[in-house]
This record gives structure tokens, sequence and C-alpha cells, in this order.
């Protein structure tokens, strides 16, 4: 009899799950891999998916050239990908500009490559690894920024070739994916760095609400 299925690994399965349920086998997913613990535990998740569902899971590594050996994690991740069963995963360079300062641009760059890799490889969707405490950055940093009611909403499940299924996990859900799967992630180096709004959100502003309001602030 195999052991207990770890409970993070079996949340991260339905939800994946979920996400897939109106595509037919054969369909192509493509999974967002950066190589971190979150984009991990989703690509695991999904591959598991795949093989009882039929669909594909290919992963797409996006190099956002913005640090020292930005290219060797990139093929690290990819790397890993393909280890997880990923086909066919495909990594992209990117320029990033400052047009919409530093954030804005990495993510204006990335979007425009998975989409130019659902083009090319005729994907049917993209899978972000965004979780609950992205969702909460999310919310308090569009409130930061005059949105208002609109800030509230946060990033949708799906928004049209875009799906977010790890939503309802934490960053906590996703690490213990990881390390129930054997799998060593990176730590990004930019997250934990206070020049970036997103930053100081997730180490100082999040805490502090928590210490006072309690955990139901994520």
């Amino acid at each position: 009899m195999g052991g207990r299925l770890d409970p993070a690994v079996a949340r991260a399965r339905v939800a994946v799950r979920a996400c897939l349920a109106d595509l037919d086998p054969d369909d192509l997913v493509l999974v967002g891999c950066s190589g971190g613990a979150d984009s991990l535990a989703l690509l695991v998740a999904a591959c598991f998916e795949a093989e009882h569902s039929g669909v594909r899971v290919g992963a797409i590594v996006v190099d956002h050239g913005l640090q020292p050996g930005s290219t060797d994690v990139a093929h690290r991740a990819a790397a890993q990908a393909a280890d997880l069963g990923a086909e066919p995963v495909r990594v992209e360079r990117v320029h990033v500009g400052t047009e919409a300062g530093p954030e804005g641009a990495a993510r204006t760059a990335r979007h425009a490559a998975l989409g130019r890799a659902v083009d090319d490889l005729g994907a049917r969707c993209v899978l972000l690894a965004h979780t609950r405490d992205d969702q909460a950055e999310t919310v308090l940093l569009g409130l930061s920024r005059g949105s208002g009611g609109r800030s509230l909403a946060g990033m949708r499940p799906v928004s049209g070739w875009l799906r977010r299924p790890l939503l309802g996990l934490t960053r906590a859900d996703t690490e213990q994916v990881c390390r129930a799967s054997g799998l060593a992630w990176w730590d990004d180096p930019h997250n934990i760095d206070d020049a970036h709004a997103r930053v100081r959100v997730r180490r100082h502003l999040l805490p502090a609400l928590e210490r006072a309001l309690g955990p139901g602030v994520r």
C-alpha cells in the first residue's frame, strides 16, 4: 500500500484538474516555469494530471536577462521541466525595456513571449503559477496605486489564454509540493530586494497586516 498523499500535493492536483477540465485529449497546455517553487509545483501537478487526462503539457521558460547567470537559471528550469515530462520545452530570452518601470516592463516582455509560444506551438492556454499570496499582494498594490474597487477583484483565474489554477493555494503549499516531490527550487534574488514595490508589500506590509488583523488577510 502506498503512503498517504501529501495534502499540498493533493490540493495542487485538484486545482489543476479543475483548470483543465474543459480541454480535450491531445490539447497542448504550456506551463510558465521559472524554476521557482510556485511554477515547479504547478508543473509537477500538471504533468501528473496529463497522464490521466491525455492533455499534453509543455513548458515555456522566459529569461528576462535581468541578473548575472539568468541564462543558466533558465536552462536549469528547462531541464527540470523536461525531467518532469514536459514536451515541448521552450526557453525564450526577452529584452526588458524601461517604459513601465522594471516590474511592469518585465511583465509586458514576459506576456509577449508567452503569446508567441502559444501561437508558434498551437497551445490552448498557458498556466501561470500565481498563488493566494500573489493575489493578496496584487490587491494591496492596486489599492496603493489608487485603483479603488477595481483592485479588489485581483487576478482572474482565467483571462483569455492565461489560466491561474493555484490562486487557492499559498506559497507555503507550493514549497511543500516541491519538497514532497523531491524538487529543488530556485529563489529569485529579486524577491528579497526592497527596491521593488511588490517585495515591500510581501516582506513588510502583509506581515504587519497579519499581525494586526490575523491570517485571513491573505
